[in-house]
């Protein structure tokens, strides 16, 4: 049971998915790096707002007191519609779309570069390849 198990552990698509996986999670770790510290700054700076995840609104709010953040409001028990981590989520999203797009786009123009360069002029075949040698054998007597 054990060499089964290891045979399919070690096969080279569970491998290679286990490896995706992994890059995956690094390359959102990155995106979500990206999202937080480069763009939303930059779209903060442009509109005004520091941080999108703080828009929110209110919907029922037992308490009555004003919240600044949509984790007091919800830990207060007032229910929220919060906007502005779905905007975060949106813009993640894109991020992670565009970086894949151009992923995919550049490993595209690899593969036609591969595909349209000359394969190697296949030679004669076998049975021409041999009267050849017969030919240069019968010369040389």
């Amino acid at each position: 049971m054990l060499k089964e198990f290891k045979e399919f552990a070690l096969k080279g698509n569970m491998l290679d998915m286990a490896i995706g996986i992994i890059i995956g999670a690094a390359f959102g770790t990155v995106v979500t790096s990206l999202v937080n510290d480069v763009l939303m700054p930059v779209i903060s700076g442009i509109i005004g707002t520091p941080d999108f995840s703080n828009l929110f609104f209110v919907l029922r709010n037992p308490s009555g007191t004003a919240f600044t953040s949509v984790k007091a409001a919800r830990d207060a028990g007032a229910v929220v519609l919060a906007f502005g981590l779905l905007l975060n989520a949106i813009i993640a999203f894109l991020a992670v779309a565009v970086a894949l797009f151009f992923l995919v786009k550049g490993v595209n123009r690899m593969r036609r570069q591969e595909e349209a360069a000359p394969a190697a002029a296949p030679g004669p075949p076998e049975e021409v390849r041999l009267l050849g040698e017969i030919r240069d054998l019968l010369r040389r007597r």
